[in-house]
């Protein structure tokens, strides 16, 4: 097995994104489905899951409203932030992780820029900055 690359220092720089369908390496470190519904023709498997947190994930109707709304990016990203922000127990537990080494998001859409995984990499990037980085309970 290749050796693994060296894991960045600051824990925000090892929040990583990739599409699910893209193999599986080391370098993923803890491997995160970060989408509502399991992405169509992913054995699990195949997908070398650490976790799957689909609560995290933009809310239905809001997944609805942006499929329908795929020009407005910016609105969605202000939508789910929102949510993002009502969800800070599963924010600091992801970040958390981030502490311990790499964690790659992983998303099924096609559109690699504009999905929900760039949304919540930025946020977790942005509350890690602001927090510190996460789990408190290694300390106790």
């Amino acid at each position: 097995m290749p050796e693994r690359p060296p894991v960045p220092d600051a824990p925000a720089e090892r929040i990583r994104i990739k599409r699910i369908y893209r193999a599986a390496r080391v370098s993923d470190g803890k491997r995160i489905l970060v989408d509502r519904l399991w992405p169509r023709g992913v054995a699990k498997d195949r997908a070398r899951l650490f976790r799957w947190y689909k609560d995290i994930a933009p809310s239905d109707a809001l997944r609805h409203w942006f499929h329908a709304n795929p020009d407005l990016w910016q609105e969605f990203c202000t939508r789910y932030s929102k949510e993002l922000a009502q969800q800070d127990a599963l924010v600091r537990e992801l970040a958390g992780f981030a502490q311990d080494g790499v964690v790659t998001l992983l998303y099924a859409s096609k559109d690699e820029d504009h999905n929900n995984a760039v949304v919540l990499q930025n946020h977790l990037r942005r509350w890690i900055g602001q927090n510190g980085g996460g789990d408190d309970s290694k300390d106790v």
